[in-house]
Formats: C-alpha cells, sequence, structure tokens
C-alpha cells in the first residue's frame, strides 16, 4: 500500500492498545487515522501477556472501564469474524491471611457498589471451583464469574481488522525517528518511509513509550522489568473452562491453556530490565530464563498446586513489561506539547484494561478533555523529574513486587526517596519526623515521641493514633505548626493576568490587593478541574500579578490547565514558583498569640481579617501572613522565602515554648479538615463533582460580571436533583476504624462511598466525608442514620454537620 503523506491522526505501535485506540476513534467517526507499528502487531509484549481479564479496579470510573473492556471482548468476534478467545470463565480470588480476607470482604462490598456480581465462597466452596488447588491453609475466597481470559494475539488482530474495516489504515515495518512540532503542538512525524503531516500524534508504544516520548521532549515516566511465568503440559483435571485463580498472598495466579497451565505472578523483589535504549529490534523476543528470580513464586505455586510437582513444564517464559511510579497507567494529552496523547504503562494489565483505555483516549482526543474523572490515570499527575531513569529503575522494582502485595492503608513507597525536601527536613527528622510523600515531596505524616520506632502497617486502629490525637489536641487547644511547604505555587503576572482568572475561576477574582479568594475552576461539565486559592498581589509595571496556591500533586495539572486557556493574544505569564517558597502554617486558638511575640504588626482580626493576607515583619524576616485555616478555627498560613524558612522556623519554636507549642503532620491536618467538612481535590472534589454536589455554592458567582467555563453548566442543573451529595458520617462506635473507600448503605442498598476520613477527638470516634448518590442524596439530611460497610460489616453512622471550633 503507498504510504500516507498527510493524515489526521498517528498512532504510533500496534500493540493491543494502539489497536483499541484506533479502533474506537473510527468508531466514534475519525477515520483518518493510521498506525504505524515497528515491527509486526503485537510483536512488543501483546504476543507474550497471560491474558487475564478482570473487572474490579479500586475505584467506580476504572471498574466502569474494565467492565466496558469485557463487553468489548464478549461481542468483538461477532464485528469483525476474528476470534479473540474470549471465555468467561470467572475468577476466584483466595485468602491465606485474615487481613487478606478482610480486604476481599472490602472488594465484595466494593463490586455490589460498582455493580460487579462477587460472591464470598468459603475455602470448600473455592476448591469446588477450582479442584487443583490446596484449601486447607485458606480463609476464603471472592467468586466474580464475569471475569475471564482471552488470547491476546487474536484480541488485538480481532481489534485491527475492527479498525480496518471503518477505514483505518495499519503500516507495520515503521520507525518512527522523530517528532516535528510547531508554536508548542505536533504538526508531523519523520518515520523511516518518510515525513508524514498529521494533527494528532498518540503514543501507544508500549515500553518504548519512554524513549519514544523524549523525541518530543515528553515525559512517560515508565520502566520495563523482566515478567515470568511458566507453561505446563497437560494436566488431568485442567479444562477450558476452569477459572483464572488468583492467589495473592503467595504473589501467583493461573490459568488453563491448551489443557494445562500458566502459572506467573509478581515476586517481592522485581528485576528491572536495564536496557536503555529498547533497542527497535526488540520483536517477538524474550529474555534468557532466570529461575532463580521466578522461585519464590514456583515455591508457592508448588504449596498452593501441588499438581505442578509432577507436571511438565514446557518453558519459563520471561517476556518484560513496563511499569510505572505508581502502579497506575499513563493516559492523556502531555502537558508539554499539544495534541500529544500517551496510552501507555498499563502494568501487565493492558489486556485487560485495553478495550476501555482505548475508548477513553479516544473519547479525549475527540472531545478535547476527558469525558470522566481519570486523575488516577492522568499523565499530568507526574513531574517532569519522574523520567530519572536511576530512580525509575528502582522504583519498578518495588511496585511490580506490589502488585499482589498486600497494599496496606497509607502505605508509603519506599525506593528514590528523600527526593524534594523543604529547609525543615533535616530538623523535623531529627524530631521524629515520620515522612510520606506527596509529588516527590517529602511531607510529614506525623511524629514519633521520643523516637520511637515506626508502627507497623495494618488494618485496625493504627499504633500512632495516640500521638496523631496529641498533634489534633495542641491544634484545637494550643498552637500548632505545620510544614506545608509541598503547597505548589503558581505565580501569573501580566496585562491580561486578571481577564484570565475571570474566564476559568467561578468565583469572582477580581477582588483588592492583598485578598485571598478560594475558587474552583471547571470544565465545560461543571466539575472540578481544580479547587485553589488566589492571592492578589501589588501589580507591577507589567500589570497585576496573583499567586496561585494549589495542592502538592496538582502542579502540572494546574499548569497544564491554566496554560492552555491563555490566548495566543493575551498578556499573562504563568511560572511554577512552588520552590521559592514555603508554607509554614499556624494553627489554633494561641496561634495569634504566638505572632504577637514575634512579629510587631497588628494581626488582630481587625487588622487583618478572615481571609485577607499583609506582609509583616516576622524575627528577622518579611514574610506574607494570610488569616486562613484548613483545619478550621482561628489560623494563619505564613508564606516564607524558602532561604529565610529556618529562621522563622526557629524564630517561632523559640517564642511557644510555654504556649504549648508541638510539631504537626498531616495526618492530623488531613483529620481535623475532615471534622470540619473542609473538601480536598482528588478526593471529595475532581472533574465529576460540581459546586452544588459538594456543597461549595459559595464560592461560585454566577452572576459575576464575567463569563466562565463551567457557568452555562452550573445554571442547566442549579435547581435539578443532585446526582450525588457530599455529606459527613459521624461513626457511632469508637472501636470502629475506617479507611477510606468504604460503601454507605442505608438500609442494605449501597448508596455511595467514603471519600475521606479521620480520626475526631471532639466525635470521639471516626468521622468521613462521602458521596450518597441518586436518590439518597436528595432524601438524606443531618440526623439520617445509615451504617458503613467495614471490612464486609455494616456498622452504623449517622449523617452529621459540621462541629464549630
Amino acid at each position: 500500500m503507498s504510504f500516507p503523506a498527510d493524515v489526521q491522526t498517528v498512532v504510533v505501535g500496534g500493540g493491543i492498545v494502539g489497536c483499541s485506540t484506533a479502533y474506537h476513534l473510527a468508531k466514534m467517526g475519525r477515520t483518518d487515522v493510521l498506525v504505524l507499528e515497528q515491527g509486526k502487531l503485537t510483536s512488543g509484549t501483546t504476543w507474550h501477556a497471560a491474558g487475564l481479564v478482570g473487572q474490579l479496579r479500586p475505584n467506580r470510573n476504572m471498574t466502569q472501564m474494565s467492565k466496558y473492556g469485557i463487553e468489548l471482548y464478549a461481542g468483538l468476534e461477532a464485528q469483525t469474524g476474528l476470534a479473540t478467545g474470549w471465555k468467561q470463565c470467572g475468577s476466584v480470588n483466595v485468602a491465606r491471611t485474615a487481613e487478606r480476607m478482610q480486604v476481599l470482604k472490602k472488594q465484595t462490598a466494593m463490586a455490589s457498589a460498582f455493580g460487579v456480581e462477587c460472591h464470598l465462597i468459603s475455602p470448600q466452596e473455592a476448591g469446588a471451583l477450582y479442584p487443583l488447588m490446596r484449601t486447607d491453609d485458606l480463609q476464603g475466597a471472592i467468586w466474580l464469574p464475569g471475569d475471564g481470559k482471552v488470547n491476546p494475539s487474536d484480541l488485538c488482530m480481532s481489534l485491527a481488522k475492527g479498525a480496518r474495516q471503518r477505514g483505518v489504515q495499519i503500516v507495520e515495518g515503521v520507525e518512527v525517528t522523530g517528532v516535528v512540532t510547531k508554536d508548542g503542538a505536533v504538526v508531523g512525524l519523520r518515520t523511516t518511509r518518510g515525513d508524514i503531516r498529521c494533527e494528532v500524534v498518540v503514543n501507544c508504544a508500549g515500553q518504548w513509550a519512554r524513549q519514544f516520548g523524549t523525541l518530543a521532549g515528553v515525559n512517560v515516566p515508565l520502566f520495563s522489568a523482566e515478567h515470568f511465568y511458566i507453561v505446563t503440559g497437560k494436566i488431568d483435571g485442567v479444562h477450558p473452562n476452569l477459572p483464572v485463580m488468583r492467589d495473592p498472598d503467595g504473589y501467583i495466579y493461573y490459568k488453563e491453556e491448551v489443557g494445562g497451565l500458566v502459572m506467573g505472578g509478581f515476586e517481592p523483589h522485581a528485576k528491572p530490565w536495564k536496557v536503555d535504549p529498547i533497542p527497535s529490534t526488540f520483536q517477538f523476543e524474550l529474555l534468557d530464563e532466570d529461575w532463580d528470580q521466578f522461585e519464590p513464586l514456583m515455591q508457592n505455586a508448588l504449596h498452593r498446586t501441588p499438581c505442578l510437582e509432577t507436571a511438565e513444564i514446557k518453558m519459563l517464559l520471561n517476556g518484560p513489561e513496563s511499569f510505572t511510579p505508581d502502579g497506575n497507567f499513563i493516559l492523556g494529552e502531555a502537558p508539554e506539547l499539544r495534541n500529544y496523547f500517551v496510552c501507555a504503562g498499563f502494568n501487565s494489565a493492558g489486556i485487560a484494561n485495553s478495550g476501555g483505555a482505548g475508548r477513553l483516549m479516544a473519547e479525549w482526543i475527540m472531545g478535547g478533555e476527558p469525558s470522566t474523572d481519570l486523575w488516577d490515570v492522568d499523565i499530568r499527575r507526574f513531574s517532569a523529574f519522574t523520567g530519572n531513569r536511576r530512580a525509575l529503575a528502582e522504583r519498578t522494582g518495588e511496585t511490580l513486587g506490589l502488585h499482589y502485595a498486600m497494599r496496606w492503608p497509607r502505605q508509603e513507597l519506599e525506593t528514590a526517596r528523600p527526593l524534594r525536601t523543604s529547609p525543615l527536613y533535616d530538623v523535623l527528622l531529627s524530631q521524629g519526623a515520620e515522612f510520606g510523600s506527596k509529588n516527590g515531596w517529602e511531607r510529614v505524616n506525623y511524629f514519633r515521641p521520643d523516637l520511637q520506632a515506626r508502627p507497623a502497617y495494618g488494618l485496625s486502629k493504627p499504633a500512632w493514633l495516640p500521638w496523631v490525637i496529641e498533634e489534633q489536641q495542641a491544634t484545637r487547644q494550643a498552637v500548632a505548626l505545620y510544614d506545608q511547604s509541598s503547597f505548589s505555587k503558581l505565580l501569573l503576572q501580566g496585562r491580561d493576568a486578571l481577564a484570565v482568572l475571570q474566564r476559568l475561576c467561578a468565583n469572582d477574582i477580581d477582588a483588592p490587593v492583598n485578598k485571598m479568594v478560594y475558587t474552583a475552576m471547571l470544565n465545560a461539565r461543571g466539575g472540578f478541574e481544580s479547587d485553589l486559592t488566589v492571592i492578589r498581589q501589588t501589580p507591577d509595571r507589567h500589570g497585576d500579578r496573583f499567586l496561585i496556591v494549589t495542592g502538592s500533586a496538582q502542579t502540572v495539572r494546574d499548569l497544564d490547565w491554566i496554560s492552555r486557556h491563555i490566548d495566543t493574544d493575551e498578556h499573562a505569564v504563568l511560572s511554577d514558583v512552588s520552590a521559592q517558597y514555603c508554607v509554614l502554617s499556624v494553627m489554633g486558638p494561641k496561634a495569634r498569640e504566638l505572632l504577637a511575640r514575634v512579629s510587631p504588626d497588628d494581626l488582630s482580626p481587625a487588622a487583618l481579617k478572615f481571609s485577607w493576607t499583609a506582609m509583616i515583619d516576622l524575627g528577622f524576616a518579611r514574610v506574607r501572613a494570610a488569616r486562613m485555616s484548613y483545619v478550621g478555627g482561628p489560623g494563619f498560613e505564613l508564606y516564607v522565602p524558602v532561604e529565610m524558612t529556618r529562621h522563622v522556623y526557629q524564630t517561632l519554636r523559640q517564642a511557644g515554648t510555654d504556649l504549648g507549642l508541638r510539631d504537626a503532620g498531616y495526618f492530623a491536618l488531613d483529620a481535623l479538615r475532615v471534622e470540619q467538612g473542609r473538601r480536598a481535590w482528588g478526593a471529595e472534589l475532581g472533574p465529576d463533582e460540581n459546586p452544588w454536589e459538594a456543597g461549595l455554592s459559595y464560592a461560585v458567582k454566577l452572576d459575576k460580571a464575567s463569563d466562565f467555563i463551567g457557568r452555562a453548566a452550573l445554571l442547566a442543573n442549579k435547581d435539578q436533583p443532585l446526582r450525588k451529595k457530599l455529606v459527613t458520617l459521624v461513626f457511632e462506635s469508637a472501636g470502629d476504624y475506617a479507611w477510606g473507600g468504604e460503601s454507605i448503605l442505608l438500609g442494605d442498598q449501597p448508596v455511595g462511598e467514603i471519600t475521606s476520613v479521620g480520626w475526631s477527638p471532639l466525635a470521639g470516634s471516626c468521622v468521613a466525608l462521602g458521596y450518597l448518590r441518586g436518590d439518597a442524596a436528595n432524601r438524606a439530611h443531618a440526623g439520617t442514620v445509615a451504617s458503613v460497610s467495614l471490612w464486609g460489616d455494616p456498622v452504623p453512622v449517622r449523617l452529621h454537620e459540621r462541629w464549630p471550633v
């Protein structure tokens, strides 16, 4: 066939993800699509994938994505005439430990809420479904009858045929060697068969996606690891309808293949494949066997399925697959380059999720923004530093191992740390700080009194809770000091800066100098693209200046969202100044008394009202003080030049000893904000929630002089019944400790999920925020009795208003 010189959309990569993306683009009406594959279709990693297909994912949107994939695979052969190997054989997931069984019970409740058929079963019932399995050491299992398996190569070929039937061109044996850009957007590609003009590029290059991204200056943080499974000869009792079986405590999985078994897994300490760059000629190739690396999985498999002791082992397959720093996929338009999309990094789950991911990718390309909340997999969650190859290699050794390992609540990843630190890192470390990580920033979770050892992770009430309660009590009764330097801080300045923000923000940003405005930035559907505060600063000769303060994880996302909405003829410059300023939050009833000891400026409520800021002297430094408290009650945020932060901290510590001043961390901060009903982006707020549903109508000014993105959608649904409603829940029993994600029940019906939860000293129990959906959103109210499914068992809660502090 002739090689096109001009095409609307080019998909780079002919594996299952690329073919799914092309198929869905064509299905939605975009047929001027070209798929380029450097080798043959499936020749990268698709051909050696195991082909397990499950439905249940950690949240509602990702589960819906996976469910769609199963629907697609079940009907694709009828569309294309090519078999996919799809078989709905179901899956059995077993638990060896009591803790794993608790997790399976929670997953069963989630499945019910998400519309996935899932049953708790006994070890004996699990054995009846999977007779090859030893069950005497099991606590129980779950059975998902809608799960199944496919033949990955056949499925990919069927998607490719479906794309071709709708007009997509697929060309094999073509390597892309360069990306042509103009004015910050992709306009073409250079290939081994000539240049191509195009409007959109989709990077579906699999384990080559990172090095292909570098051709365009796009960060795609993934790294390959050696990944193993064995293939056996025929085994008595193995038949085509044998379910998929997973034993996550043994890190292993099984599926039937040609009367035998495929058994593989995710060993706790993985082996990164340190080949860089990966040759383009690595096609239909495998790596050498490594039985030493595979031994932990083999030993666990011999224990779980003794039939392997005498089975013929045909091969140990070692095929590299790519993994990301947090174990989630990478989807979306690259923030570095317009019209350059990425769909990669599937962490050995590409077969199961390529159908749904391809559709989401096509919707994003066609619609200009995602059709639903995809933050967990959005490429903009990664900052540029995540492309460091040494860090990626170390992190891949960890994240592959966590694929089946027990994931404890609030478990922190350990590798490639510390990286980004505030000037107080070593000081706080010496005082017993236990750090977590957010967007590479080391942030204090809590302090260990007397440098006690870090408690072990668990599912019940945590051993660190008494320490966090002391930090909470200091915040409520005296004064506490929080290092919140990881806040993202953006500076927008120029003649048209105000016009840009008025167009982007739902609140009125045309406020006096030094005023702090809390606002939403909305999408066209009226959902939250971000929530943030904007401080209007003294203008300079170039025009207005606004300091935008947003969440630690949202730096790239908010930079991208604001930047893409600055018109080419507007004079407005956006800069990331996060590393130039630290934020020290002084919270509690004695906060003003403490500041009065170190600053001559008047910080009384009359002189500095709530949500106002002022430049003040503090010790020898000049800082911006904002009367603001994320935890509720009195407090100040201090914006401090980074080079003065240690001095300001030491000055505050020395002055506050007799006031009961103590350092506090994010676990206390989070629990206190939940208690006061303060929302957090990524938990209570996201692209699928609007201000009416989130109870944030006060931050919306529908009648402001200028129009803003999302205003039409808000007007349209303002007086309509709510789809969902954010509520506060108080647990009735002090013995019930929740972690988040639990189902909310009215009667025995799931009506929503908990989004955030923490311990409240005021309530003497856990307090949670969560969304009620459907009819419950419009009839439940403060005082309504409900329950929460806690590790599968209902526990009583009541809807509540927040407490005054």
